[in-house]
C-alpha cells in the first residue's frame, strides 16, 4: 500500500476538503483526487459519496481513519526516535496509562525519575485501557497501566495494585461522619456514577442489584477526577479510585471506605520481545514507591 494514498485520505478527512488537503500537502486538487480514487480502487471501498463538488465520509471512511491514525501514531514515534539517535539522544520512555493514573499519578512519578535522569525524554499518553493494551500489544510505548480484566494479548502483565474503591463525600454531607458507606447509604446522594462505558460501572451495579438498592445517578462521567471534582462541587457523593482519591485529597471531601469492596483491579503491562532498558525500571521503581505510599493511605 502506497503511503501517500492514505496522507491523501487522513488530510482529507482532516480538513472535510478536496482543497483543504492539497493546501496542506502542498498537492493540487486534481493529484489529491487521484490519490484519493487510486486507494478507494485499491481497496476496493467507497470511502466518500461525492456530490456537486461535495464529498462526504462514508461510515467505512471513518472505521478506516481510526486504523490509519494508529499507524500514524506508530510513524511519528519512529520518526522520533530517528531524530533522537541520530542526535546521540537515544535516551527516552514512552508510558501510556489509564486517567487515573495520567492525571496525577505520574506526573508525581515522572518530576522523580527526571531529577536522576534529566537528559531523558519522557512521553506520557493517557488513554482508556483498551487503547493502553492497544498501544502496548503494539510495540508504541514501554509499558502501560490499564485496569483488569486485560482484553488483549501479545504483553506481560503483572498485577499492580488491587485497592478498593473509596467513597468521596462533601465535607458538609450528613454521611460525612460514617466510618464506612453501605450500598443503602447511596440512596442519601445524590450518586455520581460512571458511564455504562467504565468497567467500575458494572461492578458498582452489581452490587447495588446484590444489595437490593435502586438508584439513578444524576451525575454520570467516564474519568474519576471528574466524578472527584463534581463532588468538591457538593453536587453528590462518588465512589473513586483510590490513586485519584489520596492524590487530589481536598478538605471539602471526606474519604469513606465502602462496603462491599470494589477491587481497582491495576495492571502494569510490558510489550513483549521488546527489551528493558535501565531507564525504564528506574521509573518503574519510583512508579512501585509511589504506590506504596499512595496505599498506605487508603482509608480502611
Amino acid at each position: 500500500m502506497n503511503i501517500q494514498h492514505f496522507a491523501a485520505f487522513r488530510a482529507v478527512m482532516m480538513t472535510g476538503t478536496v482543497s483543504g488537503a492539497a493546501e496542506i500537502l502542498g498537492r493540487s486538487q486534481p493529484a489529491v483526487s487521484r490519490l484519493l480514487d487510486r486507494l478507494e480502487a485499491e481497496l476496493g471501498l467507497a470511502l466518500f459519496e461525492r456530490r456537486k463538488g461535495l464529498i462526504t465520509p462514508t461510515p467505512q471512511a471513518h472505521r478506516l481513519l481510526d486504523e490509519v491514525e494508529r499507524a500514524y501514531v506508530s510513524l511519528d514515534s519512529l520518526k522520533n526516535l530517528a531524530s533522537r539517535l541520530a542526535k546521540g539522544q537515544g535516551n527516552q520512555v514512552s508510558v501510556a496509562v489509564l486517567p487515573a493514573l495520567g492525571l496525577s499519578f505520574m506526573p508525581r512519578v515522572i518530576a522523580k525519575f527526571r531529577q536522576d535522569w534529566p537528559e531523558t525524554k519522557v512521553s506520557l499518553n493517557v488513554r482508556m485501557s483498551p487503547t493502553v493494551e492497544e498501544w502496548v500489544a503494539g510495540q508504541q510505548v514501554d509499558f502501560g497501566f490499564a485496569e483488569m480484566p486485560v482484553r488483549r494479548s501479545g504483553f506481560e502483565t503483572e498485577i499492580f495494585s488491587n485497592a478498593p474503591y473509596v467513597a468521596a463525600v462533601p465535607s458538609g454531607h450528613e454521611l460525612a461522619d460514617r466510618s464506612c458507606l453501605m450500598p443503602e447509604d447511596l440512596r442519601e446522594g445524590p450518586l455520581i456514577s460512571w458511564t455504562p462505558f467504565v468497567a467500575a460501572r458494572h461492578l458498582l451495579d452489581q452490587v447495588l442489584v446484590t444489595s437490593g438498592v435502586r438508584i439513578e445517578a444524576l451525575c454520570e462521567t467516564s474519568l474519576s477526577g471528574a466524578a472527584f471534582e463534581m463532588v468538591k462541587q457538593g453536587l453528590g457523593i462518588a465512589i473513586v479510585d483510590p490513586y485519584t482519591a489520596v492524590l487530589q485529597a481536598d478538605e471539602r471531601i471526606r474519604l469513606i471506605p465502602f462496603r462491599p469492596a470494589i477491587p481497582f483491579n491495576l495492571a502494569l503491562l510490558r510489550p513483549e520481545f521488546r527489551g528493558s532498558p535501565p531507564t525504564v525500571d528506574h521509573m518503574l521503581s519510583f512508579a512501585r514507591d509511589l504506590r506504596d505510599d499512595v496505599l498506605a493511605r487508603v482509608p480502611t
